[in-house]
């Protein structure tokens, strides 16, 4: 999903005249396989159901495991609605990241370029592709929708799954924020920081 998010953005930063559609032919893309990620997930579950079922049974019910796990995945996936497919994670973050692409696209329009000195704008660009847990570059920036704070994603979930373990709330790490209980569904993956970092990569790299 990563990629058709980065094609969408490039789309946009590019302003074609065909902008608009090519955006809802990637939305769509983006649809399906969250529709195949929740279907996937539902197999998966209804199997281990299944399974576990059945080994307390006679050893003749495996021979009808297979037709089992059918009818119980047509029954969930009739009963669902694909209106709550909009609100998946993937969705959220491609229609985001579509969103803010847009934005910094017009605003670059719109305004004059200002001239920075080079150092500031590097330490600027540093502290900002910084995770505040790991100190080091982010790899796949999360942004936390309730304090608008950024984290790598590995290093985040690692924390609140710790502090779970410990049967406590994860506190936002960054230094003077009030935000007391980060959640896995506060976190958004921020594309366009991501991207940011890859090119200030391959920038430094060509240097």
């Amino acid at each position: 999903m990563d990629i058709v998010t980065d094609v969408a953005i490039d789309v946009v930063e590019s302003q074609d005249e065909e902008m608009n559609s090519s955006i809802k032919e990637l939305e769509t893309m983006i649809l399906d396989c969250a529709k195949l990620d929740r279907e996937i997930n539902i197999f998966v579950d209804i199997a281990k159901e299944v399974t576990s079922e059945v080994n307390a049974q006679q050893p003749e019910a495996l021979f009808g495991l297979s037709d089992k796990v059918k009818e119980q995945f047509s029954e969930r996936i009739a009963r669902l609605s694909d209106d709550e497919i909009h609100s998946h994670q993937k969705v959220a973050a491609f229609k985001d990241s579509i969103g803010n692409a847009s934005k910094q696209t017009n605003q670059k329009s719109a305004e004059n370029t200002e001239e920075f000195d080079e150092d500031i704008a590097v330490t600027q660009s540093q502290v900002n592709f910084t995770c505040p847990l790991t100190q080091v570059e982010m790899l796949k920036p999360v942004k936390n929708k309730k304090c608008n704070h950024y984290y790598d994603e590995s290093a985040i979930l690692d924390l609140i799954k710790t502090r779970r373990n410990l049967k406590k709330k994860c506190r936002c790490p960054v230094v003077g924020c009030e935000n007391a209980d980060v959640k896995e569904s506060d976190l958004i993956l921020d594309q366009i920081l991501r991207r940011r970092i890859q090119n200030q990569k391959k920038k430094n790299s060509k240097n």
